[in-house]
């Protein structure tokens, strides 16, 4: 099934780079509205663990319908399938409720933004895994860049998760405040959780060495960036105490 041709399908994901950085430097400026930085202006707002499942269950399932109706289903797209569809079944099931999120809400707007750039990601790596890349030869699985790109995938999704499980800990006694996290790379790090992630989309780009996968990474960085800046500065300010070693997001640099 034909989606795109290989130019058009390149003009698609040069235009969606040039979006990200427009985006990255609106985010430098412009807090996304939830968690921590949410605030009032922007409009009806729903359950935010409720807003999590639906945006994170976009690419779930997008993905898959297009794996479907696509013209590839080798062996190496299919193991690209399986670790996108593992990300994306944390994401969307898995963490919105280990999380304290009761009570809380979260903007329609943002939820809104969030399905849309799901949408297109889930497009763009869709017909490239399943269409356009004409699939992939089994020798893929030894290729250099294949191994390194899943070892630096998982590598990502271990910091995410367990940066996730130090944040979720704060709360074990019932409380619904912020504190300090540490343990882990919170040593380093005001937000490991986010350069998990990012890390993961990079590792993800160089197992399938696309061009697709390369505008993920690049967005994940342009999205989460900012708001690892932000949280930063958050903490600071609230904490008087905060580690000052700490970085941002990247250790010994930002």
């Amino acid at each position: 099934m034909i989606f795109l041709t290989h130019d058009e399908y390149k003009i698609a994901c040069y235009t969606w780079l040039i979006l990200a950085l427009i985006v990255f430097i609106t985010l430098i400026f412009v807090k996304a509205p939830y968690g921590r930085h949410r605030t009032v202006g922007w409009g009806v707002e729903i359950s935010a663990r409720m807003g999590w499942i639906i945006m994170e269950t976009i690419p779930v399932l997008f993905l898959t319908l297009i794996l479907i109706i696509g013209n590839n289903k080798d062996f190496v797209v299919l193991f690209f399938w399986v670790i996108w569809t593992t990300h994306y079944v944390n994401r969307a099931w898995a963490w919105p409720n280990r999380a304290k999120l009761d009570q809380k809400l979260i903007p329609l707007s943002v939820v809104i933004f969030a399905i849309i750039f799901n949408t297109i990601n889930c497009w763009l790596n869709g017909i490239w895994l399943f269409n356009l890349s004409h699939g992939y030869e089994l020798s893929w699985f030894t290729d250099p860049r294949f191994l390194l790109g899943v070892s630096v995938f998982f590598l990502g999704m271990i910091i995410n998760i367990k940066s996730d499980n130090i944040l979720f800990s704060l709360r074990d006694d019932g409380s619904t405040g912020y504190k300090i996290p540490r343990g882990g790379l919170f040593e380093r790090v005001s937000s490991p959780n986010y350069l998990g992630e990012i890390i993961e989309w990079i590792g993800f780009a160089i197992a399938t060495w696309s061009l697709a996968g390369l505008t993920f990474a690049v967005w994940t960085f342009c999205n989460l960036a900012p708001r690892a800046l932000a949280h930063h500065r958050w903490y600071k300010e609230k904490f008087d105490d905060y580690p000052k070693n700490r970085k941002a997001l990247i250790p010994f640099v930002i």
